[in-house]
């Protein structure tokens, strides 16, 4: 295992080093020492590799990640995983705002809370996140599976469109065009196995399905309001 320590060595230095790594690298393990809440750590990967972050981080943690699965001990700033393309990243605590934002592919799990705007504008990313979220998670989420064994806060799936919403607990409210759905077998595959990869013991039938209602796709001058 290769270890990094970033207090001493340095953001910058990181980073590069991390984002030579090819799949033929045989320096697959990484661990980075000392965080101390830095911004931007371990972003812009693309190689099969392993990142642990020894503590927590601030905003852009993982971000545009590809292939790599990347673990913080810890909980993260806003922005983890923004424009994740695939590989997974795992975060031990909580995630501050916009938990995805934009991803593309991949699995992000978050063994804590996610604050508000959790998977928005999320493009085909899997997201479990084992405790509650925030408001307007899911806004304009347009593909992927946001998995929620806890909570969801106020505006959940606010103009979304065909990305799948599943929540164990109570929602304060549904955004503009968001409706609860049939949860059918193909649904429960899904959870199951996100779910499983995930590490959480949520059973799938504990929890309901929400989606577009597709009520928005098209601008009409009588549904003014609602948009």
């Amino acid at each position: 295992m290769q270890t990094y320590d970033l207090e001493s060595e340095g953001l910058r230095g990181l980073n590069s080093t991390l984002q030579k790594q090819s799949g033929e690298t045989n320096q697959t393990n990484w661990q980075v020492i000392n965080p101390k809440g830095s911004h931007a750590i371990a972003v812009g990967l693309d190689a099969p590799i392993e990142v642990t972050v020894k503590g927590s981080t601030g905003y852009y943690c993982a971000g545009m990640n590809q292939q790599a699965t990347i673990k913080v001990e810890g909980s993260v700033g806003p922005g983890v995983a923004e424009n994740m393309m695939s590989g997974q990243v795992i975060i031990d605590g909580d995630a501050s705002q916009y938990a995805g934002a934009t991803g593309h592919g991949g699995l992000l799990v978050i063994k804590g809370n996610a604050s508000s705007r959790c998977g928005i504008s999320m493009k085909g990313i899997d997201i479990v996140v084992h405790g509650d979220i925030g408001h307007m998670s899911a806004f304009m989420a347009q593909a992927g599976n946001l998995v929620v064994c806890g909570d969801a806060g106020d505006a959940l799936g606010d103009s979304l469109y065909e990305a799948r919403l599943f929540v164990r607990g109570s929602v304060k409210s549904l955004g503009a065009d968001c409706i609860e759905k049939e949860l059918r077998p193909e649904h429960y595959e899904i959870l199951k196995d996100l779910l499983d990869r995930a590490g959480s013991d949520a059973k799938p039938e504990e929890f309901k399905r929400y989606g577009s209602a597709r009520q928005l796709y098209n601008f009409d001058v009588d549904k003014s309001a609602a948009y």
